[in-house]
């Protein structure tokens, strides 16, 4: 993590970027609000700011965000003044560090704040066949393109392979191409000089140079306007880029990770996405499953996300009841790992008692998570009632294929992968199953194995 100290290096603020330091950060430091927005604009950038509350916290982020250079910052000062303190909170703070330093609290906050440690947690086959992939590519040049619905996780396979890559030590640099309106995304990625437009009072570093070295992700690529497309293009191809208003290209050696929820092989026939631009970034294709396509990964996940939430809460860390992994088991998650994330940073908060039950798992509008059980009383009666109630509302808003593919892909798992079995269920013929689970499996969705729980790919659906 890159930590940016701005104020007088007195011996306490020294003190607490040792210890930052000791915890992994990447120290730089400035004495004045001016020159930290500046550094920025350089393309000196950070991960986090950490500011004297002396300083005047809110002009400086009044700067940044003048500057579109969006870094969140911590306060900090020696003699603990609460006014001060709650004024900085006020102005835009993330929150406060009183000096002198306690390292559990610097750790926290560090962890908190600039949330570097997102790791890729799995236990489901389908998903670990694309870690797999995933680390036989980390190491390359070649540029990946990550797809998958919103709420995958794309953006943590993305610093997954960062992490994992030749590239680790240098900066891994994320760009929302949604985010971002189009007037103002080519000067995000390829910087400015001063006066190329109104309000360009500075030269500003884009984000292709501040990834000089390192990896820049391109977040929801799709969303990119086909002018800016072509800059992009060449950008990847020559790798050097063009500063808006300059007059010389600048060289640069970064590697390319783009993610998309669409098709883009769809955007291109529709003519809103290049097809040499999509030749470019899909190098490598990973395709992220949905959470209802990796079953196995719901349990591990609401686990980590438990402890994480916990600890950040300062709560006891409470087991899940079997009704609650019932309950995680049932739901369709819409909004898969996101989705799954939220709820149970709602749970650790609702829960009381030794455990978090269903009922403390809710969906944002309070209502119980979907299939959810009441309680370990309810009758078989009530209980067989609640799933078909939790089946039926999940095909709604379904199209009859997703349907169709979601009963014949859950029949086959149940059977554990026997076609024959799985057709007779369905009542259809073994051919057509076979014809359908081929379909499937050229569309990237692993198939299970005949007798094994092992997703794979079209072999699994010519398998008898």
């Amino acid at each position: 993590m890159r930590l940016l100290v701005v104020g007088r290096l007195s011996g306490q603020l020294a003190a607490a970027v040792k210890m930052a330091m000791a915890h992994g950060a990447k120290v730089s430091h400035v004495e004045r609000t001016d020159q930290a927005t500046e550094q920025l604009r350089r393309g000196q950038g950070a991960d986090l700011l950490m500011v004297d509350y002396n300083l005047d916290i809110g002009a400086l982020i009044a700067a940044n965000d003048a500057e579109r250079i969006f870094v969140p910052v911590v306060a900090c000062g020696v003699d603990n003044d609460a006014e001060k303190a709650a004024a900085a909170i006020r102005a835009g703070a993330k929150e406060f560090i009183p000096l002198p330093p306690d390292a559990d609290l610097i750790a926290a906050v560090l962890a908190a704040v600039a949330d570097d440690e997102r790791p890729l947690i799995s236990a489901d086959p389908s998903m670990q066949a694309v870690i797999k992939l995933a680390d036989q590519v980390a190491r390359s040049e070649a540029s990946i393109l990550i797809t998958g619905e919103s709420g995958v996780g794309k953006e943590v396979m993305a610093r997954y392979l960062h992490q994992h890559s030749k590239r680790a030590e240098r900066p891994f640099i994320s760009v929302n191409c949604a985010a971002i309106p189009d007037n103002l995304l080519e000067s995000e990625l390829f910087g400015h000089e001063k006066g190329a437009f109104t309000g360009a009072v500075a030269r500003r570093i884009g984000k292709f140079e501040e990834a000089d070295g390192g990896t820049l992700l391109l977040d929801e690529i799709s969303e990119m306007d086909a002018r800016l497309q072509a800059k992009l293009l060449r950008a990847i191809q020559e790798r050097v880029i063009d500063r808006v208003g300059g007059t010389k290209p600048v060289p640069v050696n970064i590697r390319i990770i783009a993610t998309s929820n669409r098709d883009l092989a769809k955007a291109v026939a529709e003519g809103v996405f290049r097809e040499d631009l999509l030749y470019r970034l899909n190098v490598v294709n990973l395709r992220l499953p949905s959470l209802r396509e990796r079953p196995g990964d719901v349990a591990v996940l609401a686990d980590h996300f438990v402890k994480k939430y916990a600890a950040a809460n300062g709560v006891p860390v409470r087991p899940l009841s079997q009704d609650a992994r019932r309950a995680l088991a049932a739901h369709r998650w819409p909004g898969n790992v996101r989705e799954l994330e939220n709820a149970m940073h709602r749970a650790v908060l609702l829960a009381v008692g030794a455990e978090i039950d269903a009922e403390a798992i809710r969906l944002p509008d309070g209502q119980p998570l979907t299939g959810a059980i009441a309680g370990s009383d309810a009758g078989p009666a009530a209980r067989a009632a609640q799933t078909a109630d939790a089946v039926s509302r999940a095909y709604v808003g379904q199209t009859v294929a997703q349907m169709e593919k979601t009963l014949i892909l859950d029949t086959l798992s149940h059977c554990l992968g026997n076609r024959t079995h799985a057709a007779n269920i369905l009542g259809i013929s073994i051919r057509t199953l076979r014809n359908k689970l081929n379909e499937y499996a050229d569309e990237g969705t692993q198939i299970m194995a005949p007798q094994t729980g092992i997703a794979t790919a079209a072999y699994g659906a010519n398998a008898a």
